[in-house]
């Protein structure tokens, strides 16, 4: 997202979070992932997240068991976040 410019959850070559899974060899029963982009810190961006329905479900929800987060800035110094929750087979 940081060298493209646009917040999405499909990767610029059109792969989703599954495809990334697999391709990364998890095996997943469950998954989601929340993205922002902006936020200056960790505690500004899980607030952000909190603060959304849709984003605070993925998080607050028993299904997940595992998560990965990574944070990357763009060129102007722009931080981009995602976190993936998931649950393994």
């Amino acid at each position: 997202m940081a060298h493209t410019g646009q917040l999405s959850h499909d990767g610029s070559d059109g792969e989703t979070l599954a495809d990334r899974l697999g391709a990364a060899g998890y095996q997943a029963w469950a998954w989601a992932e929340n993205v922002a982009a902006g936020q200056p810190d960790a505690t500004t961006v899980v607030a952000a997240w909190l603060d959304s329905p849709g984003h605070c479900a993925n998080i607050m929800s028993a299904d997940y068991t595992e998560f990965g987060a990574g944070v990357d800035r763009d060129a102007s110094g722009t931080r981009y976040w995602t976190l993936v929750l998931a649950a393994p087979r």
